[in-house]
């Protein structure tokens, strides 16, 4: 074979090695699309399957605290849908058409606000033109938290504009709120859960007044529940030495403010803002130095960063729940917000003793 002849050849070969990795590349694109399909078939069982209900007012939350408070306040007078599945965590979390469908045939819409829902603009946009759905952003009323820095998801749009004004005039240059995103999770207070939980009151009465009674009946047996644990956390908060706890994810800053204490957090507002080599060793330091015995972390994100953290501190890791959503085992054992509110008392007590 002549030297022109083998190059030729070898050619023939690299192009041939080329087809069947390309080959195997397809085989592969096709397999994983085809998992990810099995994987979204099966996903769809843990989806809400509820639906509207004639001759109710039929009321779709975004997750489970607006869900938690709106049915307990509903009750027996409104059918209450949570988009929301169980064990999801609702920070990347994006509606399906169905979501669509049963909203624009609702009355009314509740979600938190405070751009934890980034979705909710295009959302609202997509129901039918000729839904009536009322939507109303629980939150309103709580004075909002601001956070530094990009957390990569957008928190604080849908309403950065809007409360422009306010933090301007708090802070006293409205460049400075461009620098900031705010905190979306209000409900995590006692305190604030109080005032969403009246706007939600306030929002059934408006778009179905024939029951105003019995949603301000069931709305002060909440409040009563909601003053009860936030006077728990006042009192028995009040009295540990120690005010510092460092949290996965930066998701507690009204509990904190709300009841005397300072957050330290891996992770920024949205659980997916990961933090550096150096972030980890500048909080190992802290740990150490403030005498910190536990590092936090939930259920519903990993525990690997806290873990990681708390075997580079060398101390413990212990659950601080948002309480974002319930996991399918917290469902079983009938758990509810009050319930891991009252769980993160005991924990946040043992750790700041």
């Amino acid at each position: 074979m002549t030297f022109i002849q083998k190059k030729r050849q070898a050619r023939l070969d690299r192009s041939s090695k080329l087809g069947k990795r390309s080959t195997i590349k397809l085989l592969w694109s096709g397999l994983l699309i085809l998992s990810l399909l099995v994987l979204s078939a099966c996903g769809q069982n843990s989806e809400n399957t509820a639906k509207i209900v004639e001759g109710k007012v039929n009321v779709v939350t975004t997750f489970y605290p607006v869900y938690a408070f709106t049915a307990a306040i509903g009750g027996e007078d409104a059918n209450v849908i949570n988009l929301l599945p169980t064990g999801v965590e609702p920070h990347d979390w994006t509606p399906k058409s169905q979501d669509i469908v049963n909203t624009s045939k609702a009355q009314l819409f509740l979600y938190n606000g405070a751009g934890l829902e980034g979705w909710v603009p295009n959302f609202l946009k997509s129901l039918n033109s000729d839904t009536k759905v009322k939507s109303v952003a629980v939150s309103e009323g709580v004075k909002l938290l601001t956070a530094e820095g990009d957390d990569g998801h957008g928190h604080g749009e849908e309403h950065e504009d809007e409360h422009a004004d306010d933090h301007a005039d708090e802070s006293g240059s409205e460049e400075q709120v461009a620098d900031h995103h705010i905190d979306p999770h209000t409900w995590v207070s006692p305190k604030s859960a109080m005032i969403m939980a009246e706007n939600i009151k306030n929002s059934l009465v408006e778009v179905d007044p024939t029951h105003k009674a019995g949603y301000e009946q069931r709305y002060e047996e909440l409040h009563t529940k909601l003053e009860a644990l936030d006077q728990r956390f006042t009192n028995e908060l009040a009295s540990v030495t120690k005010k510092e706890i460092v949290v996965s994810h930066q998701a507690f800053g009204y509990l904190a403010r709300d009841y005397g204490l300072k957050q330290h957090a891996i992770m920024g507002l949205s659980p997916d803002a990961e933090p550096t080599g150096q972030d980890i060793v500048k909080l190992a330091k802290l740990v150490k130095d403030e005498g910190i015995k536990y590092i936090f972390f939930e259920e519903l994100v990993s525990d690997k960063l806290a873990k990681t953290l708390a075997s580079e501190a060398g101390v413990e890791t212990m659950v601080l729940n948002p309480v974002e959503g319930l996991t399918q085992e917290q469902v079983k054992n009938k758990d509810d917000y009050f319930t891991l509110m009252e769980k993160n008392l005991q924990n946040l007590l043992i750790a700041l003793k």
